[in-house]
């Protein structure tokens, strides 16, 4: 605890907690008596330990929404009312996708927190993470979710180091009949790319006990329409990038919008122009141009129980969903006709908990939209040709007089005679084909089939020992539990390769998997008013030594509504299949999993880009100096600048976390809840991306000898190359391990309310904040977190004669976002949820007008990505028994 405390002088009060301790209960408004309240206080949770505790002493921070709390949320659906739980951080990169995460170091793609279903995982295979709530659960069938923003490694293993989420569904035996909702709204309100749109979500949920206490169905099903928000940033990243020849805003032929694509930096090349250096690059397209907004998602789903005696149940479930809605990773993709479908058994007893499962995922007929920009303008005229054209073009107009920014404005004209145009027919049908050409260097396909299969167990051996006829004492608690994941990819030789193919070449698939287990025991002392737990989780990953993370909790309730818990805990996390294996020609970046049996050499040959951007803009401002270097002379004076890439190929990311926290109730029947956490976070071996070219000789493609010298190597990094028949570096972008040690803390205050007549007010405050500032090994930190966000609540069920209410209030701090797309501050923004509710008795029919956004504030959750506007809907649901 020591080392933490020591740092720890920064650790800072966090708010947060709204709606987290709801009970579920009938459709009719709450009673002002304390009766309502006792229910709410001995609500259990099952993700903190693997097995049910009180809410109020779970042994690590746990966020919750029930059945009560979601009919009071005015957001949408019960995935987007997460975002106003108390430490949790939500980015859209799409309306009907959105990434859920806790205590910074996230991104678009989100391999450090988990997403469950009735404890299983629901991520998309290749991606290591899930595609917003796509397989999980309607409004219909949700219960409740429980969320642990902080590591869970030591229990979970997956990718939990970061937290996790678990969605509980309804189970059949206990909620019957049919129920029907019909959402229908409107979005784009005001904006200027597209106008006002329809959204429209039809759901179903049906259930019903076949035989009496023994089998049991339900079915659900959904389907989605709507228009997506549209990114559409045309801020230039490359303001500079012509700035020793005094060319700025529209007359930079370097120009690299944000969400403009096919003039990115490896779409650029440095010309040799009467007698200065220019860096000009390709013209490229807005992603309005290049990307279909409609979105569209059918997902559906059936489970069968059978209950052997009371307590002992097992279940199938099938999972199936087909969407179409737009991605960010390192790009931004189009998702379309992505199909996702999964098998589960699961199997529950007082002793044992089992469970196995079967992703399997297809990209259908999804694209890049980076590599579509690049491509559509190399398919009516390669590099070479365009740039030869470009310079022949401005030698002709300075040479009748044109002032230089004219000239470039005209080369640029002649060299896009013959470009397809956005909305021909042309344009269409080229963009159709390159969406079907699998290879990122000539076409945009993400074409991806991959599997997952998982099966674990646990048992509850204190009680199997006592069912034994031990006499052991019942505060003691003994927990066990093992598990195996394997991933399948089937190569597609642009996204994936295998890189150790075998004898058989019809099904030379690739495989990952991990093998892991734990220990849990824990008792309770002194009048059970002490509770200490510990946990050892041992985890075995292809291509990695065996790894233990340990967990221990403690808590102390000297009264039953005062409690005081603290944890330590270590876990590891293991390369995702995309960060370990990926193997794509991603626009003329090639971008490669850091494992060595994908990237062997690379490594040791490769140079930092940063670096060569160093050197090359000094070779630029010595040509365009007033000395006038020839390029040869700026290359030998400034090789120097360049840094052999001193990363290495990929290590388990490793974290240490320290939390304490208190939850306590006050006043009579506990009307007010206040819940409080701190955390300290250590990594090392922080996975990220680092950005290295390798120098190759000219046309041959080969790396170049060691024994080449600097100067041809800083030549061949000073990339020029115009009618050669290659270019003299291979860039990549690889996984590899920050050489620094990271920390992070922060925590959390929140505060709920229970007023008379059933009123609930609550408020929350999150403080997240990275404690290294400093940037200097060349990699992304990827922290992409504000350091301070807020939430406010009201609401009401039934407020006046069946009428009900509810509102919530959302402001976050500005932060720097740090990802290979674009890197920049993301400005502060707040936002206003509003709904009102009717509910019809008999009918069993319900009315719900709500807007998310009210006030239609257009912001951004990252930068890259989309702005985000009002939604105001009007959903329906009627249910019958």
């Amino acid at each position: 605890m020591l080392p933490f405390l020591l740092r720890g002088t920064h650790l800072v009060l966090l708010a947060a907690a709204w709606l987290s301790v709801f009970a579920a209960q009938g459709q009719q408004a709450a009673p002002a008596d304390t009766t309502h309240q006792k229910v709410d206080l001995e609500e259990v949770v099952v993700s903190a330990s693997k097995v049910e505790e009180s809410f109020l002493q779970s042994s690590v921070t746990v966020e919750k929404l029930n059945a009560r709390a979601l009919r009071l949320t005015p957001a949408p659906s019960f995935f987007d009312a997460i975002e106003h739980l108390k430490g949790v951080q939500v980015l859209t990169p799409s309306l009907a996708f959105k990434v859920l995460n806790a205590r910074g170091f996230t991104n678009t793609t989100n391999v450090r927190f988990a997403q469950l279903v009735d404890g299983v995982d629901n991520q998309a295979p290749h991606i290591g993470g899930p595609i917003g709530n796509i397989l999980g659960p309607s409004d219909l069938d949700i219960m409740s979710v429980e969320i642990v923003p902080g590591t869970a490694a030591a229990l979970y293993g997956l990718n939990a180091i970061n937290g996790l989420a678990n969605f509980r569904t309804k189970n059949p035996f206990s909620f019957e009949g049919l129920s029907v909702q019909q959402k229908t709204g409107v979005n784009h309100v005001g904006d200027p790319y597209s106008g006002a749109k329809i959204f429209s979500e039809t759901s179903l949920r049906y259930a019903r006990v076949l035989v009496a206490d023994k089998l049991a169905l339900k079915v659900n099903g959904t389907f989605l329409r709507g228009y997506d928000w549209v990114a559409n940033d045309q801020t230039d990243i490359n303001p500079n990038g012509n700035a020793t020849t005094g060319l700025f805003g529209a007359s930079n032929p370097a120009q690299d919008q944000v969400n403009h694509y096919g003039n990115e930096s490896s779409d650029r090349r440095n010309l040799t122009l009467g007698g200065k250096s220019y860096s000009v690059a390709r013209t490229g397209y807005d992603e309005r141009d290049l990307v279909d907004y409609n979105l569209r998602t059918l997902k559906a789903d059936a489970a069968l129980h059978y209950r052997f005696r009371p307590g002992t149940e097992l279940s199938y479930t099938y999972r199936v969903a087909g969407f179409d809605n737009v991605y960010q990773r390192s790009n931004r993709f189009r998702l379309q006709d992505y199909r996702l479908q999964q098998h589960a058994l699961s199997l529950t007893t007082p002793v044992v908990q089992a469970r196995a499962y079967f992703t399997r995922e297809n990209t259908g007929r999804s694209y890049n939209l980076r590599s579509m920009g690049e491509n559509l303008d190399r398919s009516y005229k390669p590099d070479n040709a365009w740039y030869g054209d470009f310079a022949t073009a401005w030698n002709a107009a300075t040479a009748s007089g044109q002032p230089v920014p004219q000239a470039l404005a005209s080369a640029r004209a002649a060299a896009d005679a013959g470009r397809l145009q956005p909305g021909t027919a042309a344009f269409n049908q080229r963009l159709s084909q390159l969406q079907d050409v699998n290879n990122w260097d000539v076409g945009a396909a993400l074409r991806v089939r991959a599997s997952l299969l998982h099966a674990e167990a646990q048992a509850n051996l204190a009680e199997a020992l006592r069912r034994g006829g031990a006499h052991l004492p019942a505060t003691l608690d003994l927990l066990a539990g093992a598990d195996h994941r394997t991933y399948i990819v089937v190569p597609d030789g642009n996204y994936f390769i295998n890189p150790n193919p075998g004898k058989d070449p019809l099904n030379d698939n690739l495989t990952y998997a991990k093998t892991g287990g734990f220990v849990q025991a824990g008792g309770r002392f002194f009048a059970e008013k002490l509770r200490l737990t510990a946990t050892l989780r041992a985890d075995k990953n292809d291509y990695f030594d065996l790894k233990f993370n340990p967990r221990f909790t403690a808590v102390l309730s000297p009264t039953p509504r005062q409690n005081f818990r603290l944890s330590y805990q270590s876990g590891y996390r293991f390369p995702s299949l995309f960060e370990g294996f990926s193997n794509v020609n991603s626009g003329q970046v090639k971008r490669i999993g850091g494992l060595r049996v994908m990237s062997d050499g690379v490594f040791e040959n490769s140079y930092l880009r940063s670096s060569i951007d160093r050197f090359n803009a000094a070779v630029t401002a010595g040509i365009n100096g007033t000395q006038g270097q020839t390029r040869a002379q700026a290359i030998a004076a400034n090789q120097g600048l360049l840094v052999k890439n001193p990363y290495t190929y990929l290590r388990p990311e490793h974290i240490r976390s320290l939390e304490a926290g208190y939850k306590a109730t006050f006043g009579p029947g506990g009307r007010l809840l206040a819940d409080v956490d701190f955390y300290y976070n250590s990594y090392r071996d922080f996975i990220a991306q680092v950005e290295a070219y390798v120098p190759v000789a000219s046309g041959g493609g080969a790396p170049l000898p060691a024994d080449a010298g600097l100067n041809a190597i800083a030549t061949a990094l000073n990339n020029t190359n115009l009618t050669g028949p290659a270019p003299t570096q291979a860039r990549y972008r690889l996984w590899t391990n920050s050489q620094s040690q990271v920390y992070n803390y922060g925590g959390s205050l929140g505060l709920r309310y229970v007023l008379p007549s059933g009123y609930l007010v609550g408020a929350n405050t999150t403080y997240t904040r990275l404690d290294r500032t400093e940037n200097g090994d060349g990699l992304e930190d990827s922290f992409n977190t504000p350091r301070w966000a807020c939430n406010l609540s009201l609401g009401n069920e039934n407020a006046y004669k069946n009428f009900g209410f509810g509102f919530n209030y959302r402001w976050q701090q500005g932060y720097y976002s740090q990802t290979f797309l674009v890197n920049g501050t993301v400005p502060a923004y707040h936002t206003l949820d509003a709904q009102l509710s009717y509910s019809m008795p008999a009918p069993n029919l319900r009315f719900k007008l709500g807007a998310s956004n009210l006030l239609n504030n257009y912001y951004v959750s990252y930068l890259g990505g989309p702005s985000v506007g009002g939604l105001y809907y009007l959903a329906v649901m009627y249910a019958v028994k």
